[in-house]
């Protein structure tokens, strides 16, 4: 490929506009609230797409169309979990944590938020969920990483060692520039794509094999089951795969854009505008990996890529189906999806390194400008961290994100989906779940009893855990029960 090759240029105009955009946002950081949270003035469109690019990261358009190619429609039911879990997230916790985070001292991070909503003086909340954070979130960047090195090998023939760090520096480079705002814009950009692509391919796809009909006639002749939604799996294997939904209520890159918001009512208009999206791209993605079965079937001199290695999916038919200049603007759409996620990561491990800390344990007098330097230094860190993690070409970008979505999904998502339900909640009750969910995970994942996914069983027995130690535990303090109920009132407010 020559430098004068569209694809090469259109990759090179867009990443110039993301860095364009990381130094617009760097103009507009005046201090460590705008660098981690962008001073809690998004508005509803820019929180309810970047929620959305935030957490569809390179799997929405490598692993899932690759396990469908792979597997078939019966793949699905992880699109299926994500919808209903993203929902609930956004109708359940959305609103009430962009109201409990600013009544609990106006916290800026999930440890910090934890820290003063149960009045952890000890501060082990603060240190438990900081060190969760940064060992589930480097692999979760890794996975990104390992994405974007796949995206420029296959694209640009280069060697996946290179391919890793050409992945990963421009997103580290707007990142490290503008922080959240940076990211937040960026993610609203990157989320316009994914879906343009996600709609895009799907219909040239069918164009070329006949439409939906015949697609649908082709795939059943090659393997009936492929159409079966409960091929092979039985009903722990189901469970398994809707319960990523779980993971929705504890993924603090997620989270983060619900305590950003400017207010707690831009949610509800938001909630619908992610959804929609949401709903869009799952269904494009799932098409792409089902609907590219038929098209390989019918152009098997195609598919020798795809055959190596399922995950390339979304690249080889981008590259065989359009012009040059087009499928640039499509592959823009994979890096726009890794990106996106890898920088919100980076942000987090960056904001709970620096704010959950350093701050709190090393320089408790540190000046804004200070922190927001130590907290572009730590988007350094962590990144390389990830980069060494993602050397392994072995990896697969979907089995990377499960481990970090269980991760989260068990330690964070019952300790903040009950801290903003029920008042009744202890530091002790959290602790025990931040505990017991994480090692259940860490536990499961390597002996994979009955094949349950390890966010299952981490679920429950935090949750069980929760209850358990806050009911045997001495009730909370007069003034954190009436913080909750101040919160819960002005969630109410219209």
């Amino acid at each position: 490929m020559t430098v004068n090759s569209p694809m090469l240029i259109t990759f090179i105009i867009y990443i110039a506009g993301m860095l364009l955009i990381g130094f617009a946002a760097y103009r507009s950081t005046k201090n460590f609230d705008d660098y981690i949270l962008g001073g809690r003035k998004l508005g509803s469109v820019v929180t309810a797409l970047s929620a959305g690019a935030s957490d569809m990261s390179g799997w929405l358009l490598m692993g899932l169309p690759g396990v469908i190619f792979f597997s078939g429609i019966s793949e699905s039911w992880i699109a299926l979990g994500c919808l209903l879990g993203a929902y609930l997230n956004w109708r359940w916790v959305a609103g009430r944590l962009r109201v409990h985070t600013e009544i609990n001292n106006n916290a800026l991070t999930l440890p910090d938020y934890f820290t003063h909503r149960f009045e952890d003086r000890s501060k082990i909340l603060r240190i438990i969920s900081a060190l969760v954070i940064l060992i589930f979130f480097t692999i979760y960047c890794a996975s990104g990483v390992v994405a974007g090195g796949l995206l420029f090998e296959n694209t640009f023939g280069i060697s996946y060692e290179k391919a890793i760090w050409l992945g990963a520096l421009a997103t580290i480079a707007y990142t490290f520039l503008g922080g959240f705002l940076a990211v937040s814009w960026t993610d609203t950009v990157q989320a316009t794509l994914m879906i343009f692509a996600l709609i895009l391919v799907p219909v040239l796809i069918l164009l070329k094999v006949g439409g939906v009909g015949t697609a649908i006639d082709i795939v059943e002749a090659k393997n009936p089951a492929y159409l079966d939604m409960f091929k092979g799996l039985n009903i722990i294997a189901i469970i398994s795969l809707l319960g990523w939904g779980f993971g929705y209520f504890g993924q603090p890159h997620i989270l983060a854009r619900f305590m950003a918001a400017d207010s707690h009512q831009t949610i509800h208009k938001a909630r619908r505008i992610s959804m929609t999206w949401m709903l869009l791209c799952l269904g494009g993605t799932v098409a792409v990996g089902f609907f590219g079965i038929a098209y390989f079937e019918l152009y098997p001199g195609q598919a020798a890529a795809v055959l190596q290695n399922r995950e390339r999916i979304f690249i080889e038919l981008s590259v065989i189906l359009f012009n040059p200049w087009l499928t640039g603007i499509l592959l823009s759409a994979v890096l726009a999806a890794v990106m996106s996620t890898l920088s919100c990561q980076l942000l987090v491990c960056s904001s709970a390194l620096t704010e959950d800390l350093y701050k709190a344990f090393i320089r408790t007098k540190a000046s804004q400008k200070e922190l927001v330097w130590v907290g572009r230094m730590m988007v350094l860190l962590v990144a390389a961290i990830a980069i060494v993690i993602a050397t392994n070409p072995n990896n697969k970008v979907l089995a990377l994100a499960s481990n970090a979505w269980a991760g989260f999904g068990a330690a964070f998502g019952p300790v903040v989906l009950m801290s903003v339900l029920w008042k009744r909640m202890t530091r002790n009750g959290a602790l025990a779940g931040m505990l017991v969910g994480a090692i259940t995970v860490l536990v499961w994942m390597e002996y994979r009893w009955f094949s349950l996914y390890e966010i299952i069983p981490g679920f429950i027995f935090a949750t069980i855990a929760i209850i358990a130690v806050s009911l045997l535990g001495k009730a909370p303090s007069q003034a954190t029960q009436q913080r909750f109920a101040d919160a819960e009132a002005h969630y109410k407010t219209k």
